[in-house]
């Protein structure tokens, strides 16, 4: 497909790419240039305090996993309300809202 470079350097990203990818408004792509390609990948970005408690949540599991309280999980939704249940996620998540 061909797209047109337009002003600011802006590029319009065909319907059925973003349908296929399931892209929505808002969404973060990571691009590069790379020996003359330009490759560009979605990315989720999430709070310090969400990927602190994702981690402890990893490393207990890793080092006691008889001793883990926490799930099973009986999907990754309800994995995810987990892990932004924390207080200090919540408030970063509702500031990045107001933005």
């Amino acid at each position: 497909m061909i797209v047109e470079l337009r002003k600011k350097s802006q590029i319009t990203i065909p319907k059925d790419i973003v349908s296929a990818m399931n892209l929505k408004e808002g969404d973060h792509l990571e691009i590069n240039y790379s020996k003359g390609v330009i490759h560009m990948e979605p990315v989720a970005i999430y709070s310090k305090a969400y990927v602190e408690k994702l981690e402890k949540s990893i490393m207990t599991i890793n080092e006691n996993p008889d001793k883990y309280t926490e799930g099973p999980f009986s999907s990754v939704e309800e994995a995810i309300k987990y892990l932004e249940s924390d207080e200090e996620y919540e408030k970063t998540k509702n500031d990045r809202k107001t933005k």
